[in-house]
């Protein structure tokens, strides 16, 4: 939400926290609902009492279609004392927990969220993503609802193309090519979309650096770490130079450890790296070629 009415553009803003509405006092435009009150629902007259009424609560969390904000019943079906409850009873609570779930997914964009949420989830469990990852692409997704970007677009496409600009964004190596084969999305779909949804809502996402890629792929291919640190030198004079312009990252980290292993006696075959790394042979040569020209490595295939 910004500081002033989107419509006429006034400042003067004002919040009611009883319907939960951040209202324009010069047009009367509702400017955001359903908005939380952060501050406290007791009051206090002293600082010790401040003290002792004051509590936290769980934090929101956006891979929870309802930001973890709502009650939960759970399915333990015992009572406070942990007893178990009669069958009258759990026949009871059974039907609560069925409407409950119906009414926390009642709108069409809770749906959306409930199945999209899920599915990011499973996606970044696969690449081995942290928790830090999963909420901020679930806040991007949620960005791109808030923004209607999701219309006539794959639920699956939109997941897969937010995971891949928050990796970018943290710098973290993963490619179009993992997220394609974990989502079941076809590769040019998911860049497509991310494009997109990049424009639409001005991500500023850095270039990937090759070298990120270089501790996966020497770690896959059982290598030592002066191949490593050799393969991320020999990045460091191409990016000096130029060479990696127009150049996908992986085929080039891919081409340095090749280079790095033959330097360092301990070789690998093209189809090995290629392999690992995820792309053709015939890019490991010409990315091979470029780097052997322009830095003068004495090196042979």
């Amino acid at each position: 939400m910004g500081d002033k009415c989107p419509d006429c553009k006034s400042k003067k803003l004002s919040r009611d926290y009883e319907r939960g509405e951040v209202v324009c006092n010069d047009c009367g435009l509702i400017v955001a609902e359903n908005i939380a009150d952060a501050g406290p629902e007791w009051r206090a007259f002293d600082a010790e009492q401040k003290a002792k009424r004051a509590r936290g609560g769980a934090p929101i969390k956006y891979m929870r279609p309802n930001k973890g904000l709502v009650t939960e019943i759970d399915q333990y079906n015992r009572d406070i004392r942990g007893a178990k409850i009669s069958s009258k009873k759990q026949a009871q609570l059974f039907r609560m927990r069925r409407w409950h779930k119906r009414a926390s997914i009642a709108s069409s964009m809770e749906r959306n969220l409930a199945i999209a949420l899920s599915e990011l989830d499973r996606i970044a469990s696969y690449l081995g993503l942290p928790e830090n990852i999963r909420e901020s692409a679930a806040l991007l997704y949620r960005k791109c609802i808030d923004k209607k970007l999701i219309r006539g677009r794959l639920i699956e496409g939109v997941v897969s193309a937010a995971l891949y600009a928050i990796c970018r964004e943290y710098g973290i190596p993963r490619t179009l090519d993992e997220i394609a084969e974990m989502s079941g999305i076809e590769k040019k779909e998911i860049g497509r979309t991310y494009r997109f949804i990049a424009q639409e809502l001005n991500l500023r996402v850095p270039l990937t650096d090759p070298s990120q890629y270089i501790p996966r792929f020497t770690a896959e291919l059982k290598l030592s770490g002066q191949v490593q640190e050799k393969a991320i030198e020999l990045l460091k004079q191409a990016i000096k130079q130029g060479l990696i312009a127009g150049r996908g990252p992986t085929g080039v980290a891919a081409a340095a450890v090749y280079i790095a292993a033959t330097m360092n006696g301990e070789r690998r075959t093209q189809k090995e790296v290629a392999d690992v790394a995820g792309v053709t042979e015939v890019t490991i040569r010409n990315r091979y070629r470029e780097l052997k020209e322009h830095l003068k490595l004495d090196v042979e295939l």
